[in-house]
């Protein structure tokens, strides 16, 4: 009898650490935090760089460490958020020249396929979209680590980097500079430094019926 009970204690256990590593092992779906990410682009003006960023943004990043082909992420970005430092470049960048937030206030990426690539690094293909046309792209990106923080919350690094072309998304503005070039490039360099955090039980419910809330109060306005 006590064989067989140290026998069932010992399954018991077994079974506990098979369980144990497999719920660490799981995908972990993330919410970025604006507080402690960035989102940045450069952009050549003459002859050298400015750099701008986007302040207002939000997504959701699934990660998958043991399959990160199975990896997924989504994100909004608020156009009217841009700030490149100047408050008359950012009124103009706001305008139908460029962004025309008023007409598209928001740009959008979803990913549709994550490769593992050597070093640990991640090439992340999906959809962006700016200004109302939708294009292609590929986020060389990485998993910088996870971990909890201060407040016991588990948090995950992430980074990325693409280059895309403006024109493909319609925007064009530019001027002829008197000595040959123009006063932009149409390349723009993207750059993420994005911090994820793990929602605690019953948050992911309760944004969820607060956005059911929204929507319902919005259709009631209409």
């Amino acid at each position: 009898m006590t064989l067989l009970r140290k026998v069932a204690s010992t399954l018991l256990t077994l079974s506990a650490i098979l369980l144990a590593s497999r719920t660490e092992a799981a995908p972990q779906t993330y919410q970025i935090d604006p507080v402690h990410s960035r989102v940045e682009f450069t952009i050549r003006h003459m002859f050298s760089k400015v750099t701008g960023s986007f302040d207002e943004f939000s997504g959701t990043i699934k990660y998958d460490a043991d399959a990160p082909a199975a990896s997924s992420v989504s994100a909004e970005i608020k156009a009217s958020s841009i700030d490149t430092n100047n408050e008359r470049r950012d009124g103009h960048l706001k305008s139908p020249d460029f962004f025309d937030v008023a007409t598209y206030p928001t740009l959008t990426f979803t990913s549709t396929k994550v490769t593992p690539a050597a070093e640990g690094k991640l090439k992340v293909e999906g959809t962006l979209t700016i200004h109302g046309i939708t294009k292609p792209v590929v986020l060389e990106a990485a998993f910088l680590g996870s971990g909890p923080g201060l407040d016991g919350v588990t948090r995950a690094g992430f980074e990325g980097t693409t280059k895309v072309d403006r024109k493909d998304f319609g925007i064009l503005w530019n001027k002829a500079l008197d000595k040959g070039g123009t006063l932009l490039g149409d390349d723009v360099q993207i750059t993420l430094q994005v911090e994820g955090v793990l929602p605690q039980p019953g948050e992911e419910k309760a944004g969820t019926k607060k956005a059911e809330k929204a929507e319902k109060k919005e259709t009631a306005k209409k």
